[in-house]
């Protein structure tokens, strides 16, 4: 009688096991598909912004041409399809080579955005004239894709294909120094306190509790933070990679007390009775044997944190960080931007060439925190050992 009543309940629970078995790969499925298609999208559109359009043109090189860079080529004829950033910068190609001087000589110069796009077979809008005159000197041989050295060797410009993303990757490095400098030690230290050292009492369960919940607010909270503290009350240079860095400290300090005190609190107890068996003090204890052993779990959550970090744009946009920054930071006191916010302005601008470029960005900024993400890894499965 028993069985009776028995079987038909184990069948619907297995009934039941099987149908979250199901959702559960529907939903792995499904975000595998939505990853799939997010990277082939950013690949598609931004796999070109790599690459640069550059036509042969007759450059007339001399001393006039040094004050007026716009009279180095024909502009009725190629005024149209040669970039103007490239003119603009031809005295300092002048001073690279010097041999160019008072020359007369058909040259690589590097073409507009319209004529990139045209190449590229993308959106432009080239009247017929250029059109026909872009296909006249490709069947020349004088149209040629490069690798875009720009992209990786400029800062932003508002002209598209003279535009880069080193100012923005220079001012996420130096950002992250002053994140990481600040966040990482101060917030193992508060972990190894209250985990190890601080008494049991409603004080430490207070600041415990308000830990947790700053580590779910929203990010741009920290902005006005740093705001109301870093610029307004300290005096510290809006748009810096210190206020950013310092900005983003206060934001991953919750997510670093947090994850190492979950990795310090992951070492058995058996490890600190041993110590004090042999008669060490508890310094020593955590010094020796307890931090070495959560060492894998406190790098992991450090370098994750700090990979969410440089993904971060609006707290970095209420200190000022989304400036139009075409020179790299040479200092922490430097107008900076960061690469999300880079990414952020490019998205905005009105020019179809800066679509590709905003994609390219995106990659960029992907394989950094996907290599962030390997390391913290490697690192974990290096140092993890066995108790």
């Amino acid at each position: 009688m028993d069985n009776y009543f028995y079987i038909p309940q184990l069948e619907k629970r297995n009934k039941k096991a099987n149908r979250f078995k199901i959702i559960a790969f529907i939903a792995l499925i499904s975000s595998v598909v939505f990853l799939f298609f997010f990277l082939s999208d950013m690949i598609t559109k931004g796999h070109s912004a790599f690459i640069q359009t550059y036509v042969k043109v007759p450059v007339n090189i001399n001393k006039e041409t040094q004050e007026f860079s716009h009279l180095a080529i024909d502009r009725k004829k190629y005024g149209r399809i040669v970039s103007r950033a490239w003119l603009r910068d031809l005295p300092n190609l002048i001073k690279e080579n010097p041999t160019w001087m008072d020359t007369n000589e058909e040259r690589w110069t590097l073409a507009n955005s319209n004529v990139d796009q045209y190449v590229k077979g993308k959106y432009h809008t080239l009247q017929p004239a250029q059109i026909e005159l872009i296909e006249a000197l490709r069947a020349e041989g004088k149209v040629e894709k490069r690798f875009n050295n720009i992209f990786f060797s400029k800062g932003d410009s508002k002209i598209p294909e003279y535009s880069g993303f080193l100012s923005s990757m220079i001012g996420t490095v130096l950002t992250m120094l002053v994140t990481m400098v600040i966040a990482v030690p101060i917030g193992v230290m508060t972990a190894i306190y209250l985990e190890e050292f601080a008494p049991e009492n409603r004080v430490t369960q207070f600041i415990e509790i308000n830990i947790n919940n700053l580590a779910a607010i929203p990010s741009i909270l920290f902005g006005l933070l740093g705001l109301a503290i870093f610029i307004n009350f300290f005096g510290v240079p809006r748009s810096s990679a210190l206020v950013g860095g310092m900005t983003l400290a206060l934001m991953s300090l919750p997510v670093i007390i947090v994850s190492s005190k979950a990795a310090l609190k992951a070492v058995p107890d058996s490890i600190r009775q041993a110590g004090f068996a042999l008669g060490l003090t508890k310094w020593q204890i955590v010094r020796d044997h307890v931090l070495p052993l959560a060492m894998p779990g406190i790098l992991t959550g450090s370098i994750i944190s700090l990979a969410q970090a440089m993904g971060e744009t609006a707290p970095l946009i209420m200190v000022g960080m989304i400036a139009f920054i075409p020179d790299a930071s040479v200092s922490l006191m430097d107008a900076s931007t960061v690469m999300p916010a880079q990414i952020f302005t490019w998205a905005g601008m009105p020019e179809r060439a800066y679509i590709e470029r905003t994609a390219a960005g995106i990659l960029v900024l992907l394989a950094i925190m996907l290599s962030l993400n390997a390391i913290a890894i490697y690192l974990r499965k290096k140092y993890s050992r066995t108790w």
